[in-house]
């Protein structure tokens, strides 16, 4: 069974370590806890892979940037051959405190550029997304600076356990399904 892993971000060195690259790093997290081999620039994407426990991981990181995401997703879905049921998006989310997670496997975009632009390319919102908490600490009309810029000091401290956890939800994801994940995921992020 193959799983497309859609992590969203945008590229260049000016975003790497923002709040918005978050499914960035979520990839980043994974391709190294799995030893993935190394990323390789395709088509609207880097993209790598790895196997668990007889499933195998496609990790793609969009070079579209995020506003633009729907084009690697409908490109690697084809490429690859596989159901909208295959495919896990990555995305930060300004509505979730800190690193809490959330997996939900169908529903609106939330006003996330990345999810609107899957939506409008992929013509559904049936596909299933892990949200990442990266709070909403900002000031009025200061939405783009807060989610390009580092996460906090203290946010640093507790950034690689958070990253865990969400690669813990992608391969349950895998190898569970999104239902049955979304009872594990959705209730260790509440507790």
């Amino acid at each position: 069974m193959v799983f497309l892993i859609l992590c969203l971000g945008n590229i260049g060195p000016e975003y790497a370590d923002t709040r918005h690259n978050v499914g960035f790093m979520v990839a980043d997290w994974l391709a190294r806890k799995h030893e993935a081999a190394p990323w390789q620039l395709g088509r609207h994407a880097f993209t790598t892979e790895f196997k668990h426990k007889g499933r195998r991981f496609v990790l793609v990181k969009p070079t579209t940037y995020m506003n633009l995401s729907g084009k690697a997703a409908a490109h690697w879905l084809s490429a690859l051959k596989l159901e909208k049921a295959q495919l896990l998006v990555v995305t930060d989310d300004l509505a979730l405190p800190f690193g809490k997670l959330r997996l939900k496997a169908k529903g609106s975009a939330g006003g996330q550029n990345g999810l609107k632009h899957i939506q409008e390319t992929l013509g559904t919102d049936e596909y299933a997304r892990l949200r990442f908490g990266i709070d909403s600490s900002f000031g009025r009309g200061r939405q783009v600076d807060y989610v390009l810029s580092p996460f906090s000091e203290d946010e640093r401290i507790d950034l690689e356990g958070r990253l865990e956890k969400a690669g813990e939800a992608v391969l349950a994801f895998g190898m569970q399904g999104v239902e049955r994940a979304m009872n594990v995921v959705n209730v260790k992020a509440d507790a």
